[in-house]
């Protein structure tokens, strides 16, 4: 496994991005709502072929969500890589949002 690996939200991008040894090793397009301004969209991830099978795409939810917490920030789990793991960790259920308009 990598030495170092950090997870940084590039907002130019739209993407949460994976580094590892400095390199670029994946990312999650994100999205904003103009009607849901307190949730962010996580809808597509991906690891480059080079760093699949590490372990790498846990490490980037896990960042991506841990962002989000603390900006304080709901989670619309549109892909379904990221809503697996959610569905699997019991303790980020109080981040997922719903894009339901309320009456």
């Amino acid at each position: 496994m990598a030495d170092h690996v950090v997870v940084r939200r590039n907002e130019a991008k739209h993407h949460y991005e994976l580094f590892v040894d400095d390199v670029e090793a994946g990312h999650i397009a994100y999205r904003g709502y103009k009607y849901k301004p307190d949730a962010v969209g996580l809808v597509h991830t991906e690891i480059s072929p080079r760093f699949e099978h590490l372990g790498l795409g846990v490490r980037l939810v896990e960042g991506a969500l841990t962002d989000i917490r603390g900006r304080g920030l709901q989670v619309i789990p549109v892909c379904g890589f990221v809503r697996s793991y959610i569905d699997s960790h019991p303790e980020s259920h109080d981040l997922v949002g719903s894009l339901s308009i309320e009456p």
